[in-house]
């Protein structure tokens, strides 16, 4: 009986520590990145979080009221297209014919191109900002001065910005799914953003 209940206790053992060692060695790893960021002379463990913090107030000062509640409340922008062609060149027949056509920006995720009458995703654009100031640690933008980026670029010179990017088909990296779920979001949010400034006597912006 001894000898039974010896070996279930070594089988639980080892099936715990098959268990728990992918999450120890994680552990582990982790500690050690820690370690190496704080040796590094004047490192603040504040600084990303801070900067985040300032680039939320850039984008609020150089955007639209409209753009940065979306932002804020929803996490991107809807930037409206002005190409006459549309963002593939006249290759799809509805942006053609002269329908609307929007991006989203998101931070660190290429730009969605998609028609806001069908929610038809058209394509994604690649683009990176990266941070060249940063004397140590990541090379990416803060989230927010990552999307102020982006929408600079796409409001201040939309062919440039496609012209430059690499351009995929829609679920190339952003799930589209997760894009229709953002559209649909993005419509309620509408739809209560402007009841409320009906009922504050105010003009949709």
């Amino acid at each position: 009986m001894l000898l039974a209940i010896f070996a279930v206790a070594v089988v639980i053992l080892a099936l715990m520590w098959e268990i728990t060692l992918p999450r120890w060695e994680r552990w582990a790893e982790e500690r050690r990145r820690r370690r190496e960021r704080t040796a590094i002379e004047g490192y603040d463990p504040g600084r990303e979080r801070r900067a985040e913090q300032r680039a939320r107030q850039l984008l609020k000062s150089c955007v639209g009221e409209e753009e940065w509640e979306m932002y804020r409340d929803l996490g991107f922008i809807r930037v409206w297209g002005r190409l006459a062609g549309g963002p593939e060149q006249g290759s799809d027949a509805a942006v053609a014919f002269g329908a609307p056509y929007a991006y989203l920006i998101y931070p660190h995720k290429p730009v969605v191109s998609y028609l806001p009458q069908t929610r038809r995703l058209l394509a994604e654009y690649c683009v990176a900002f990266p941070d060249e100031t940063r004397p140590y640690g990541s090379a990416r933008l803060p989230d927010s001065d990552d999307a102020l980026a982006k929408w600079m670029a796409l409001t201040g010179d939309e062919r440039r910005l496609l012209d430059s990017a690499n351009m995929h088909l829609p679920g190339r990296q952003v799930d589209p799914k997760a894009v229709q779920r953002d559209l649909w979001r993005l419509s309620e949010w509408e739809r209560a953003r402007n009841t409320r400034l009906r009922r504050a006597g105010r003009v949709a912006t």
